[in-house]
């Protein structure tokens, strides 16, 4: 396969490379160590194969590669590989104890083996940065075309060694018949394909394989890498079948690789995370990012120990000592098979947020980061920290020590760590209880994995175990505006959609720098500082709407965007268009909201929205208004299963909503055809028939114009949703008419009836002299929602001229830079529009804390400078440099403020204004 060497990635569709269509990785194995102080990512990622097609084929030894089980050899005190004519499969819990002694040696070298991986990753060849991308094995040119080639997707790594795993010595040795090679692929056939039930000791011999040695028999394998992925071949293997079943890749990330982000926190501490780029993770390990390519992982990170490791995992991490260094080990594994693209890492110098903060410790988070309690402590240092914040035991149902739940149905762990479930007032009422009305037996139709669905504690589990994360100088801020929602949140959701499709959750505040307002990962959610209240001490929760409805997004990708995900990642509508529609759904559920309350919230949520849509429509490439970009050709692929993301690394489209907005719209078409309660119920039985699965857009929409005959009677197909919604630029007729009967909605109109009064004000201030006292008219202003601020100030930002004296007023009638950071942009936007350099302090404040890129803002004398962190001037475009996948299950777009569109571009056009650029 040769190297792509004319892709532009500035202009180019994203390349999918991987082969999945040839082979697929079914299990990953990482072994990781941060090294803070060059800001990189060492180790190695162990990859557990099995072909896509022909894997029952059999060998020349006329063994089927499936032809054999794997067993607790209780008489060996190993695994053993026996015939197929064994039928079952005992625990093993105690043969893989003795198993692991049994191969001391053994594992003595792997791990000789590992520290070989370290130390050639922790030397990178010394190669211009200009030529690094390519890079192969000395001996890639002694391989021939005909031999197989694995393909994976991977980007700015630097690649030491590919080799084959040597794992002969974890089942017995015994003389036999059988060759190796072939002993070999049985075994890990066997282990991939063992039942869901025996999930951990699948697991154990994950690890037990991954610690394996190398092959002794011959050289490493051969490896190419060019700009997009990494190649290897087995000289003289010629197909699938006969390729490696297992294999280590040690490789080195890079400093500035597109997958991760090394920044400085808010307490200005280093820390790193998965940064979601349109490349996903491939910059983090070689993996495959077609989403078809659906595996389970475990990962073993090594950080300083004065660090938190974060990561997607079924159940809460303990760390432990890693010998002699100053290095703590974090284990995490997920049992549910997913995108590779879902896998999230954050490690920092976060702190957890305690559900109550003593006024003494409230006065030391400002001066002293040191006493207060961390994940990852040592004990001693654990409970100092809880005696001197007096916190340890005033948490409410909070869970020490106790048993958690962890997916498995009849596995449970314990922890140390504190899980917080939560004192929901609403726990015996809600106002609209959607939860029976849809049957809940669940016949799954996924592969085999330990589902939720299935378990009937998890249907009544309303409120997962939680926890939220964040840097010192934010644990008030997180308390008060993340905290206290998220139970009443999570409860909202099940009531909506039914079972959690994941034990557990955590919630990261990350850094100023994150370029979104949030992104949805397996058990764990990062969100931007944004969201937080930005009001005084006491008056937090009053500006509780930005935060909780983005928590509630976020939740919403657990049903949409991860449990079910999208088979052709174009069709990110699947994924952020029902989490749009959803967040307000759960939102109203969350606060309680009489049903006219939540309609009136509703109509002006959507004509918020609608202005967006409409603007952006008016201001961007056709191309990329389109739902559902490759049209008929729709989830297809190439013989080998490589394909392209169509759009995604075009920079215009970093900028779009339009899969939030205009998907939005749809399902609120598709709700008004057939009732809104209705259409919540058939989510149910979709959720019901599809988690675990991929889909693409017709799936939904054949299945809701079965469930609603009476649609296509009535003229609404397949084939016009598509025409009208999906596969066209522009906006449905549906649409412009809805958008007038928003106009006029109560709250709407409310909102009109100040701006006439604002606008009369600064009509007063005309002609009047500069020296001659102004008197100000007695004028009561109605108190408005942070929404109906949004539409206030945007519709007085389409004001030829506001005097400067309304301006002020506007700013002190609603202590505009104290509200939450949808409204401190339109505020923004005003005091640019208007020159009004007296609040230019605003602006840099805001610019500092709620745009992508870390800058330094000056501003004065009408003028304003942006700084890069680096130095560099000129504008730091909000939507520079990697953004979230657009086109990723359950990853969320590039940073909006726009509470219509959720996480939209969000600093462009001020940026724009304020540098002239």
């Amino acid at each position: 396969m040769q190297p792509d060497k004319n892709l532009n990635p500035e202009t180019d569709d994203l390349p999918l490379r991987a082969n999945t269509n040839h082979i697929l990785v079914r299990h990953y194995v990482l072994d990781l160590t941060l090294h803070f102080d060059r800001k990189v990512i060492s180790g190695s990622v162990v990859l557990f194969l099995e072909p896509s097609s022909g894997s029952g084929s059999k060998t020349e030894d006329g063994i089927g590669s499936g032809s054999c089980i794997i067993e607790a050899g209780r008489s060996h005190n190993v695994y053993v590989c026996r015939s197929h004519n064994e039928d079952t499969v005992e625990d093993g819990t105690e043969g893989i104890g003795k198993a692991m002694t049994k191969v001391e040696k053994i594992l003595g070298a792997g791990e000789r083996d590992g520290a070989e991986c370290q130390a050639l990753s922790g030397v990178r060849a010394q190669t211009p940065p200009e030529t690094e991308m390519i890079q192969s094995s000395h001996l890639w040119e002694t391989t021939s075309d005909d031999d197989f080639t694995l393909v994976m997707d991977c980007c700015d790594l630097h690649v030491s060694k590919v080799e084959e795993v040597d794992i002969s010595s974890v089942f017995a040795s015994e003389s036999s018949g059988v060759r190796l090679v072939n002993r070999q692929t049985a075994f890990i056939q066997n282990l991939i394909s063992m039942p869901s039930d025996q999930w951990r000791q699948k697991h154990q011999l994950f690890s037990l394989c991954s610690q394996a040695p190398g092959a002794q028999h011959g050289s490493s394998l051969q490896f190419y890498r060019d700009q997009w992925s990494l190649q290897v071949r087995k000289k003289g293997v010629a197909s699938a079948q006969g390729f490696p079943r297992a294999l280590r890749i040690c490789y080195e990330t890079r400093p500035t690789g597109g997958s991760v982000r090394w920044t400085k926190d808010q307490d200005n501490r280093v820390c790193v995370y998965t940064a979601g780029s349109p490349i996903n993770n491939r910059a983090l390990f070689p993996c495959q990012e077609p989403p078809v390519a659906m595996s389970t992982w475990q990962a073993t990170v090594r950080a300083p120990s004065e660090c938190v490791v974060l990561m997607s995992g079924e159940e809460e991490a303990i760390p432990v000592g890693d010998g002699d260094t100053s290095l703590l080990i974090w284990n995490y594994y997920v049992t549910m098979p997913m995108p590779a693209s879902t896998f999230t890492l954050a490690v920092g110098h976060w702190h957890q947020v305690p559900a109550e903060i003593a006024p003494a410790v409230e006065r030391g988070l400002k001066t002293d980061c040191s006493k207060t309690a961390k994940l990852g402590a040592r004990p001693g240092e654990r409970v100092q920290a809880d005696q001197m914040s007096g916190h340890g035991s005033s948490i409410s149902e909070v869970v020490k020590g106790s048993p958690l739940k962890t997916g498995s149905g009849d596995q449970t762990t314990h922890s140390d760590s504190a899980l917080c479930y939560s004192s929901l007032e609403d726990a015996t009422h809600s106002v609209t209880d959607y939860s029976g009305i849809v049957d809940d037996s669940i016949s799954c139709s996924h592969d085999d994995y330990p589902c939720r669905f299935t378990e009937e504690s998890a249907r009544s589990q309303r409120v997962i175990p939680h926890r939220v994360f964040g840097p010192v100088s934010l644990l008030q801020k997180a308390q008060v505006g993340v905290l206290k929602l998220l139970p009443r949140c999570l409860a909202a959701a099940h009531t909506i959609l039914g079972v959690h499709p994941f034990p557990r959750l955590d919630v990261l505040i990350v850094p100023a720098g994150f370029c979104s307002l949030g992104m949805a990962s397996p058990h764990i959610i990062f969100l931007s500082q944004s969201v937080l209240c930005a009001g005084s001490p006491g008056t937090e929760e009053k500006s509780l709407s930005l935060c909780g409805s983005r928590i509630c997004h976020e939740i919403a990708h657990s049903w949409f965007g991860l449990v079910i995900g999208a088979r052709d990642w174009t069709e990110e509508w699947i994924s952020e268009g029902f989490a749009t529609y959803l967040e307000d759904i759960i939102w109203a559920q969350a606060q309680k909201l009489p049903s006219q309350e939540t309609a009136e919230q509703s109509d002006l949520k959507a004509l918020l929205r609608w202005r967006r849509l409409s603007d952006e429509l008016q201001n961007s490439d056709e191309a990329l208004q389109i739902l559902r970009p490759n049209m008929g050709n729709t989830g297809q692929v190439s013989d080998s299963g490589s394909s392209t993301v169509k759009h995604a690394l075009n920079p215009d489209k970093t900028f779009m909503q339009v899969h939030y907005l205009k998907g939005y719209f749809l399902l609120g078409f598709l709700a008004s055809q057939v009732g809104e309660q209705q259409f919540i119920n058939f989510f149910r039985l979709f959720v019901k028939k599809y988690h675990g699965q991929l889909i693409l857009s017709q799936d939904f929409l054949q299945m809701l114009l079965i469930t609603f005959p009476d649609l296509e009677r009535e003229g609404l197909t397949l084939s016009a949703i598509h025409a009208d919604w999906l596969d066209r630029p522009g906006i449905p007729k549906w649409l412009y008419e809805r958008s007038a009967v928003w106009s006029q909605a109560r709250l709407v109109e409310e909102v009109k009836a100040e701006v006439v009064k604002w606008i009369l004000l600064s009509q007063s201030h005309q002609g009047k002299g500069r020296k001659r006292k102004r008197i100000e008219p007695k004028v009561n202003y109605k108190e408005l929602t942070s929404e109906q601020l949004v539409v206030l100030l945007e519709l007085l930002l389409e004001e030829e001229e506001l005097s400067v004296p309304t301006v002020l007023a506007l700013q002190r009638t609603y202590s505009l830079k104290d509200q939450d950071a949808e409204v401190q942009h339109r505020w923004c936007e005003l005091v640019v529009k208007h020159a009004y350099t007296q609040a230019y302090a605003d602006v840099e404040q805001f610019l500092v804390n709620h745009q992508k890129s870390d800058c330094v803002c000056v501003l004065g004398h009408g003028c304003v400078s942006v700084r890069g962190a680096d130095g560099s001037g000129g504008p730091s475009a909000a939507g520079s440099g990697p953004s979230l996948p657009l086109f990723s299950p359950g990853r969320n777009g590039p940073i909006s403020t726009q509470s219509g569109g959720g996480d939209g571009p969000m600093m462009f056009q001020l940026q724009t204004e304020l540098t002239g650029a």
